[in-house]
């Protein structure tokens, strides 16, 4: 296992913690002898492709019953500060629904479209408040390229920066961020969820959904019904206490779950991608070790690495396919990354931290450049 925070370039031009510049792919490449054809083989004859449709009726049965508990209890407490926990509560429960729609757009839940667009669009555009047309594409950009600075698109859309070269786009308060970002970027995951509503709205108004009639209904009604609730049975003050409550809750959970997947780990540069798909999805990829606890507040997430190289694998599967892909990269020599959950969370603000260091010390310009 290697370490997350490589002080060389690594294969197809990886680039690591303390070289954040893009460099020519070396000759010799770590695990070139791996392919992903040989690992989809062990895989495929263990059947862990294969749909659950069980699994996932149970787990569209849990997450209705968290979310159904949760209403009842928002009905039974009334205008109660208890029902602060409340809004805890449904934030936990958003986060589960993400799940849901995630896997339904991954085609992990069904292999048809129609099933899954009706989970996507009902979990994220009704229960969460996020265009499930605009988190298809988005995703999907990421998938193909993680954590490539030109490619994926979630590292274009976030504030901090993940190099240098970064630096340069960042404006005003944005500077700021960027100068402590391995704290505030913690913090500012309190606006994750309000920064996915407007995400939503946006998208839709600029025509980049598929369906944005169907999307805008969604929306309207569920912020009709959400806020006909809560000013409706609470006081006015603690509605909008509990809706930011909720709301921050909810975008934490969300921070939480996205941060450690590939934030301080290999990052890429230029104009095409460098890595074959079995390195693209490892190397860039950070595992956090399973429990039935972390299994269940991850969604399956925790299991990376795996996820990234098969997207459409049941959420059911990917503690087997993890035992296969360590297994095949220990023989390939291709660095797999596994942490804990405190662990896992160090090396991200300890990345952050020391990628923004020269700015702090002011050793770069308002360009990016290093200063003279």
């Amino acid at each position: 296992m290697r370490s997350p925070h490589p002080s060389t370039t690594g294969p197809g031009g990886v680039t690591s913690l303390r070289d954040h510049r893009a460099t020519p792919a070396p000759q010799q490449r770590t695990g070139a002898s791996a392919t992903f054809a040989e690992l989809l083989k062990r895989v495929k004859a263990e059947g862990l492709l294969d749909l659950d449709p069980r699994y996932y009726a149970w787990r569209l049965t849990l997450n209705t019953s968290l979310l159904v508990a949760g209403i009842a209890a928002f009905v039974l407490l009334g205008d109660s500060w208890w029902q602060l926990l409340v809004a805890l509560w449904m934030g936990l429960c958003g986060g589960q629904s993400a799940f849901m729609w995630h896997d339904a757009g991954h085609k992990a839940m069904f292999r048809n479209k129609t099933a899954a667009s009706i989970v996507g669009y009902f979990h994220a555009n009704f229960v969460n408040g996020v265009s499930y047309g605009w988190w298809v594409n988005h995703h999907n950009r990421h998938h193909s390229n993680p954590n490539h600075l030109d490619m994926d698109p979630d590292i274009g859309r976030r504030t901090v920066i993940f190099d240098l070269k970064q630096y340069a786009t960042r404006k005003g308060s944005q500077r700021f961020v960027v100068r402590y970002q391995s704290v505030l970027f913690f913090v500012l995951l309190t606006l994750e969820s309000f920064k996915m509503h407007k995400t939503a709205v946006k998208s839709i108004a600029e025509g980049r959904t598929k369906r944005p009639v169907l999307e805008s209904t969604l929306l309207v009604l569920r912020v009709a019904i959400y806020l006909t609730a809560v000013f409706w049975l609470l006081s006015p003050l603690l509605a909008v206490a509990f809706i930011l409550v909720q709301q921050a809750a909810l975008g934490v959970y969300f921070g939480l779950i996205f941060a450690p997947n590939h934030k301080g780990m290999a990052v890429r540069d230029g104009e095409k991608e460098t890595l074959d798909w079995l390195e693209r999805q490892v190397l860039t990829s950070r595992n956090i070790r399973p429990s039935r606890l972390i299994d269940f507040l991850y969604g399956g997430l925790n299991y990376q690495v795996e996820h990234h190289l098969f997207p459409a694998m049941p959420q059911k599967h990917l503690a087997r396919a993890r035992e296969l892909t360590r297994e095949y990269c220990a023989e390939r020599g291709v660095p797999y990354h596994e942490v804990g959950f405190w662990a896992s969370y160090r090396e991200v603000a300890s990345y952050l931290h020391e990628v923004s260091a020269p700015i702090r010390r002011g050793e770069v310009g308002r360009d990016g450049l290093p200063v003279a």
